[in-house]
């Protein structure tokens, strides 16, 4: 994930008013309060709301994206019995620039 793709899901994150991290239903739910907020249909049709509607649009689908193309590991590793958490951890999430060390 480029740097700017992260920049993008930490805007997503703060516009949607998420925490550091998030289920899938907890992410459907801030989407759907924040829509009943905003979408014309239900706040009145003005500029401001339709504005807002689509950012929300644009923030859900950029983290959606980001959900559905994260890997997981789905088969056992004996080599994992040997690693401490925080080697497990940055062996399979080190490159992400969120969980990466600095």
């Amino acid at each position: 994930m480029t740097k700017k793709e992260w920049q993008k899901i930490l805007e997503a994150k703060q516009l949607l008013g998420l925490g550091d991290s998030a289920t899938l239903a907890e992410i459907k739910h801030v989407f759907r309060s924040c829509s009943r907020q905003y979408h014309p249909d239900l706040a009145g049709n003005t500029r401001e709301n339709r504005k807002k509607m689509q950012q929300i649009n644009e923030a859900y689908q950029a983290i959606l994206i980001y959900c559905t193309n994260f890997s997981f590991p789905l088969v056992f590793n004996e080599q994992d019995l040997e690693m401490d958490d925080e080697e497990w951890w940055m062996s399979r999430f080190g490159q992400d620039p969120h969980w990466s060390k600095k």
